[in-house]
């Protein structure tokens, strides 16, 4: 029977299926379970054009952090006084979970000073947007002071970087405010869930989920432009992808698609593992069928859709054996961003967050656009990409 495309976009939260006949409606169901909240604002963009200097060296790379970074919490630092109703008001929502924004404000002000105390150690060599700054307390000062000025070298990026920090503030803002009644990346529930914190300084791990593709597809292409490079991804794959893919390629090689990769699992189907009755079974069912099938790849990583599962899953995944890899780098490629877009949001948010996880999806066409301008724009910044098989050990 042939698959088809379900684009559903519900009370505030996109679902896209490419799936057989005989299984869309109880997916759509899947979709229209999703808790009621208003639909979340744009997806914060920015042309990284308006930036006048290339990032060829990690003193420029550092330049260009230390400006986000400011930026960033230059909007944080206005948002910090508004009372709930405003913050509502602000966000679409009805109501807001005060204590878990102020939690996540609490952590967010303490790794915005500790990016910023790493992007100074080079202010010998480049002293722009070098300030002040030696503890939370300073950079927030600092932060609510931050402007540029009109005749600053800077100026062509001073309102386009102001609407990117305003939009991408509102994105973290709307997690946290429903966090844990729709639970997302922007928390964690136990220390075997994982953002991309633990790496090092300048340290980012590439990931894809969502795949495999039918044969031939995307996936294909990531994966063999990666091995080209001398470099691995974490592919978090699909239960019932996988299986379509042997379906219609009975001859198809699995451990050869992912060679020098590595393969965590997404469950069985695209679908919120939060409110799920059979989620353990999804993840059973495609950790079973990932390692019979790609031994020499499989990674005990687990990546939720949507980043949504069960505050008290912690127990399931630590005798299952498996970490929960989620992500702070989101590349938004499954909106109708352009490959460009896509592109200057992680860059942007690489300079923000300076360390982490990107997430991707292997089966959008433009990130065979994406990862190679990626590759290009950091190659001399001083960045490193990490061997996925070196995550978590």
């Amino acid at each position: 029977m042939g698959a088809i495309r379900i684009n559903a976009k519900v009370r505030g939260f996109e679902c896209q299926w490419s799936v057989h006949l005989r299984i869309p409606i109880i997916l759509l169901s899947a979709c229209l379970a999703v808790p009621a909240f208003a639909a979340p604002g744009p997806v914060a963009v920015l042309d990284r054009s308006v930036w006048p200097e290339k990032l060829d060296s990690p003193a420029l790379f550092d330049v260009a952090s230390r400006a986000e970074i400011l930026g960033f919490a230059h909007e944080l630092a206005q948002v910090d006084t508004l009372g709930d109703d405003a913050l509502a008001d602000r966000l679409g929502l009805r109501q807001v979970n005060r204590e878990s924004i102020d939690a996540w404000r609490q952590r967010l002000w303490q790794r915005l000073w500790e990016n910023f105390d790493a992007a100074q150690q080079s202010c010998e060599q480049d002293a722009s947007f070098c300030l002040a700054v030696e503890d939370v307390a300073s950079l927030k000062e600092q932060a609510a002071a931050f402007k540029v000025e009109d005749d600053s070298f800077y100026i062509k990026w001073r309102e386009p970087g102001q609407a990117f920090n305003r939009a991408y503030l509102n994105e973290q803002l709307r997690l946290a405010a429903l966090f844990p009644q729709v639970s997302s990346e922007v928390a964690t529930f136990s220390d075997l869930e994982h953002t991309g914190s633990e790496l090092g300084d300048r340290v980012f791990l590439l990931s894809f989920e969502g795949g495999p593709t039918l044969a031939g597809g995307t996936t294909d292409w990531l994966a063999d432009y990666l091995r080209k490079q001398k470099m691995s991804a974490t592919f978090f794959v699909l239960g019932n992808s996988l299986q379509l893919r042997r379906d219609n390629e009975p001859q198809d090689e699995p451990d050869a698609l992912y060679r020098d990769q590595c393969v965590g699992t997404q469950g069985w189907q695209y679908r919120s593992h939060a409110q799920w009755r059979d989620w353990q079974d999804s993840v059973l069912r495609s950790t079973s069928q990932v390692q019979g099938q790609l031994p020499d790849s499989y990674v005990a990583q687990f990546r939720p859709p949507y980043g949504q599962r069960r505050a008290d899953s912690g127990a399931f995944f630590k005798e299952q054996g498996l970490a929960v890899v989620l992500w702070n780098i989101d590349g938004q490629d499954a909106t109708q961003l352009s490959a460009e877009q896509v592109s200057d949001r992680v860059m942007t948010l690489m300079l923000l967050w300076r360390k982490g996880i990107v997430a991707l999806h292997d089966g959008q066409q433009k990130n065979r656009q994406v990862l190679p301008a990626l590759l290009q724009r950091t190659a001399q910044s001083g960045i490193a990409w990490e061997d996925c098989h070196d995550f978590l050990r």
